[in-house]
C-alpha cells in the first residue's frame, strides 16, 4: 500500500489530560478528511473535562480548565468523530498513542472499538531517519510549517503534509497497519488486533558527523 489519491484518509490527533488511555481523557480532538488527495472537510473541538488539568498539560498545549469547561461533551464529540472517520484509512503521528485513546474512549462510550486500517507516520520516520522524530522535528526536516504545535488541528494538517511529502519522496507500501515500538521497551500494552508490530531501534547521527 502506498499513497493513493483515490483513497479516502482521515488524519486525526488528540490532546489529552495525561498519558494513560484507560484513565485519562481526551480534552481536544481534530480530524481532517482527505478525498482525491485534497482536504475535503475538518472537525475540531475542545472536549469537556471534569477534572483539573495539570500545569504541565496546560503549559504543553495551552489548554486551560476554563477552555475545557466550554468544550463539547465527550459522548457527542466521539460520536461525531466516529461518523467523520467512517471506513477511511486513519493517519496519525505516534498512532499508538492516538489509537489507544480512540479505542478506550469508544469502548467506554459506545461499547465497541474501531476496525479501520491505519498508517503511523512516526513508524515511517523512525525507519528512515535519525533521531529525533517528533512531529515538529520531522516537519522541520522537510520544511513543513507547524505553527502552534500540540493543538490538535494544527498537528493534523502538519501530519498530512508530512505523510504526503514522505510518500512522494519514497513510497512505503509496507506502512499499512505497521506499528513500530521501541525494542528496549517491548510491545505496547494495547494495539489494534490487525496491527503488524515491529521492533525498532533508533538511529543516531555519528558523533563525529
Amino acid at each position: 500500500m502506498t499513497f493513493n489519491p483515490a483513497l479516502s484518509y482521515t488524519i486525526f490527533d488528540f490532546e489529552t489530560s495525561g498519558l494513560d488511555p484507560k484513565k485519562d481523557r481526551v480534552i481536544e480532538m481534530a480530524a481532517i478528511r482527505v478525498v482525491n488527495g485534497e482536504i475535503a472537510s475538518e472537525f475540531s473541538t475542545l472536549v469537556q473535562y471534569e477534572g483539573k488539568l495539570s500545569s504541565k498539560i496546560t503549559q504543553l498545549t495551552g489548554i486551560t480548565d476554563d477552555m475545557t469547561a466550554c468544550g463539547m461533551d465527550e459522548d457527542t464529540a466521539f460520536r461525531i468523530l466516529n461518523r467523520f472517520i467512517g471506513d477511511h484509512i486513519l493517519i496519525a503521528h505516534n498512532a499508538q498513542f492516538d489509537l489507544s485513546f480512540l479505542h478506550h474512549s469508544l469502548m467506554r462510550i459506545a461499547g465497541r472499538s474501531f476496525r479501520n486500517d491505519f498508517i503511523d507516520t512516526l513508524t515511517i520516520s523512525r525507519q528512515r531517519h535519525v533521531y529525533p522524530h517528533t512531529l515538529k522535528d520531522m516537519c522541520d526536516r522537510y520544511g513543513i510549517p507547524l505553527i502552534g504545535g500540540h493543538r490538535a488541528l494544527n498537528d493534523v494538517v502538519a501530519c498530512w503534509e508530512l505523510f504526503r511529502t514522505m510518500e512522494e519522496e519514497q513510497p512505503s507500501p509496507e506502512a499499512l497497519n505497521l506499528l513500530g515500538y521501541m525494542k528496549k521497551y517491548g510491545p505496547p500494552a494495547w494495539s489494534p488486533p490487525h496491527a503488524k508490530l515491529v521492533p525498532i531501534e533508533l538511529k543516531y547521527e555519528p558523533r563525529n558527523a
